[in-house]
């Protein structure tokens, strides 16, 4: 799958979440130290319902992700660590490819913010592309 068709798919599905669920996925693939900084935060309106993604291979994880408050209080706090661990591991991206890695990591986080909150929330992480 190529790169635009894989950002088109990720486009697609993040715009639908927002629609659906008012959460706003972010996605940021940079490479350290060539980074945009705190410049997108306010280029991207993050607030409390926004979660920015951030993939860079230079950080020993290649999941980074910052959540906010109302964000926060929907998903269980240990769903972003293991997300890291599924998909962030060098030898995992590095077996797959870092685009295969951000389209399930999408895709996770969008399954997740769509399940009902409660008990059993975001307890199986899934992918797309697995």
């Amino acid at each position: 799958m190529g790169g635009r068709e894989q950002e088109a798919r990720i486009r697609q599905r993040v715009e639908a979440l927002e629609r659906d669920t008012g959460v706003k996925l972010r996605v940021l693939a940079q490479n350290y130290p060539e980074t945009p900084g705190l410049a997108i935060k306010d280029y991207w309106g993050v607030d409390s319902d926004t979660v920015v993604f951030v993939a860079d291979p230079n950080t020993g994880n290649l999941l980074n992700f910052n959540v906010g408050d109302g964000i926060d209080l929907r998903v269980p706090r240990n769903f972003w660590s293991r997300l890291a661990g599924k998909y962030g591991a060098r030898k995992t991206w590095e077996g797959t490819g870092q685009d295969v890695t951000i389209v399930n990591t999408v895709a996770a986080i969008d399954n997740c913010l769509r399940e009902p909150v409660g008990r059993g929330q975001c307890s199986e992480i899934r992918g797309e592309l697995e």
